[in-house]
C-alpha cells in the first residue's frame, strides 16, 4: 500500500474570478440598514391587499369629512311620504326610504357618525388599554396581577352584551349620543389592547438597549416611555386597526337594537333598523347601508392583515 505523505497531496484552488460567490456574499457597506417601520413600509407598498384597503379607507374618510362633495341633497330635506319606498329617480340613484327620504344622501351623511364612533372608540381603547398594559408588563409584580384581574372581569362580558347593559343605565339612556356610545365601547374594548400591549412590553423590557439606557442613568419611567413603548407598538397597531372595524359594527348593532345612537342621528345602524319594516317590499333600503357597513369593516380588517404581515416577522409572508 503506497505511503502518501501530507506534502505530496496536491490541492486545487479555483481562481478568484471563477467563483461567483464573491458577488453574492458582498455586503453594501455604504447603505444604512432599514428600521422596522421603513422595512414595513417597503413591504406594504408591494402588497395589493394594503393598496386596495388603504384606497377604500381613504375614500371613506373623504366621504365622512366632505359629504357635500358627493351629494347636493340634504338627507332629511324634502322627505315626502309620496316617495315612500320609491325606486331610483333622477337625482336619487338609490331610491327612497319608507319615510320618503333619499337613500343615497343618508348613506353619505351616515358615514360620519359611524366612522366617528369607530375612530374615537379605538383611540380611547388604545389610550386606556395601552397605558395599563404597558405599566403592567414593565413593572410586573402585584401591579401586573391587579390589572390582569380587572381585565379578566371585563373579558367575562362580551362587547355587545356589556354595551347593552351600560346603555340601559339612566345616565346613558337619557343622554344617547356619539360620545356615550364611544365611552361604552371603550369600557369593554380596552382589555384586549392591554393584554396585547402587556405581552409586547414584556418581550422588550429586558432588551439590550433598555439595559444600556438604565445603566446610563435613565429612570424606569423614562426607559418605558422612550424605549420600551416605541418598540412595542407594532402588534398594538395591528390590533387597533382590526378593533376599529369591530367598534363600527358594535355601534351599528346597538343602533339597530334601538339603544345606540338616537334616531335623529344619521348612521348606518339607524338606517338598517328603520329599513327592516320594508324588507319584503323594498329590500334595497336595507341592503345599501348594510353594504356600506360591510365594505368599511372589511377594509379595516384587510388593512390589519396587511399590517400584521409587514410588522410581525413571525407572520410575515416570505
Amino acid at each position: 500500500m503506497p505511503d502518501y505523505r501530507k506534502d505530496d497531496i496536491e490541492h486545487y484552488v479555483a481562481p478568484l474570478e471563477e467563483t461567483p460567490l464573491q458577488a453574492t456574499d458582498k455586503v453594501a457597506e455604504d447603505v444604512q440598514p432599514l428600521s422596522l417601520w421603513a422595512e414595513a413600509w417597503r413591504n406594504l407598498r408591494r402588497q395589493p391587499l394594503f393598496i386596495v384597503s388603504a384606497l377604500l379607507i381613504l375614500l371613506i374618510i373623504v366621504v365622512a369629512l366632505f359629504p357635500g362633495l358627493f351629494t347636493q341633497t340634504a338627507p332629511n330635506a324634502n322627505c315626502q311620504l309620496a316617495n315612500s319606498d320609491g325606486g331610483p329617480a333622477p337625482g336619487h340613484p338609490l331610491g327612497f326610504t319608507v319615510q320618503g327620504c333619499d337613500v343615497y344622501a343618508r348613506l353619505i351623511y351616515g358615514t360620519q357618525a359611524s366612522l366617528t364612533v369607530g375612530i374615537f372608540a379605538t383611540l380611547g381603547a388604545l389610550l386606556v388599554g395601552g397605558l395599563l398594559g404597558a405599566t403592567a408588563g414593565f413593572y410586573g409584580g402585584w401591579l401586573d396581577s391587579v390589572i390582569a384581574r380587572i381585565g379578566d372581569v371585563f373579558f367575562a362580558l362580551p362587547l355587545i352584551l356589556g354595551a347593552i347593559i351600560i346603555m340601559q343605565l339612566p345616565f346613558f339612556r337619557e343622554n344617547r349620543n356619539v360620545w356615550t356610545v364611544v365611552i361604552t365601547l371603550v369600557v369593554f374594548g380596552w382589555p384586549q389592547v392591554a393584554r396585547i400591549t402587556r405581552g409586547a412590553v414584556i418581550s422588550v423590557r429586558n432588551a439590550d438597549f433598555v439595559t444600556a439606557a438604565r445603566s446610563l442613568g435613565v429612570s424606569r419611567a423614562a426607559a418605558l416611555v422612550r424605549h420600551v413603548i416605541p418598540n412595542s407598538l407594532a402588534p398594538v397597531i395591528v390590533v387597533a386597526t382590526v378593533n376599529l372595524g369591530i367598534f363600527i359594527v358594535a355601534e351599528a348593532t346597538l343602533s339597530f337594537l334601538g339603544i345606540g345612537l338616537p334616531p335623529d342621528v344619521m348612521s348606518w345602524g339607524n338606517d338598517i333598523s328603520a329599513a327592516q319594516v320594508s324588507l319584503r317590499s323594498n329590500p334595497s333600503t336595507l341592503l345599501w347601508p348594510a353594504a356600506a357597513l360591510s365594505v368599511t369593516v372589511l377594509s379595516f380588517i384587510m388593512l390589519g392583515d396587511a399590517l400584521r404581515d409587514a410588522l410581525d416577522p413571525k407572520a410575515r409572508k416570505r
